[in-house]
């Protein structure tokens, strides 16, 4: 079993190449590859979409890796494979994205990535801990509760249009999409790989999950 960590030059993958291999030598989920190369993620048994940065400079980066989405998405929709997006890579699961310009996103999940308004007692960007509200259970969240917490870094997050796909979200005085979910995908806009011992569970539920 291969779980691909897709690079596309978008952000240090260190430590969450080093968290995602940890897990899954703990839950025998097998080898964990940082690749660019489409033929590996078109094989691959789970893929994971990091990113760190703008939305349009990161969709333009992927795409600038020729290949790589196609492979993504054959993998997703006609082999079912297990996907999780971090960060930017979850927020491009969505319909289109509002940063800087409206940039289109992969369109797997609906809604639009828009700018955090947190009211004039918080910053943006939204940076640090926070603690999440269980919207909707899911095998990736099992060990997981309202109250436990994650670390974010973002400006923007994920609006989505059908609430069945808000897995969970936090207070940061509006309500910000944490974790989206639907059919065999996942996305967690906070670093897993940064979480401590939450967002270590999380990674391995997702190297365990068979949707």
């Amino acid at each position: 079993m291969v779980t691909a960590l897709i690079d596309y030059e978008s952000g240090n993958l260190h430590s969450a190449e080093k968290a995602f291999q940890r897990m899954a030598r703990e839950v025998g989920a097998g080898d964990v590859i940082v690749t660019s190369d489409p033929h590996l993620v078109a094989s691959a048994d789970r893929i994971v979409l990091p990113g760190d940065g703008a939305f349009p400079a990161c969709k333009q980066a992927l795409f600038d890796h020729r290949g790589i989405y196609e492979a993504m998405e054959r993998a997703v929709f006609e082999r079912g494979v297990p996907f999780m997006g971090i960060c930017i890579g979850m927020q491009m699961l969505a319909t289109r994205g509002h940063e800087y310009s409206e940039t289109d996103g992969f369109d797997w999940i609906g809604g639009d990535v828009v700018h955090i308004e947190p009211g004039p007692d918080k910053k943006v960007p939204h940076m640090g801990w926070n603690d999440l509200v269980i919207d909707n259970p899911h095998p990736v969240l099992d060990g997981i509760g309202t109250g436990d917490h994650a670390y974010f870094v973002h400006s923007y997050h994920f609006r989505v249009a059908d609430p069945a796909h808000r897995l969970a979200y936090c207070d940061y005085g509006e309500e910000i999409t944490a974790i989206v979910g639907r059919d065999n995908m996942v996305g967690t806009q906070f670093h897993p790989e940064k979480s401590q011992a939450n967002g270590l569970k999380i990674i391995a539920n997702f190297l365990d999950w068979r949707p």
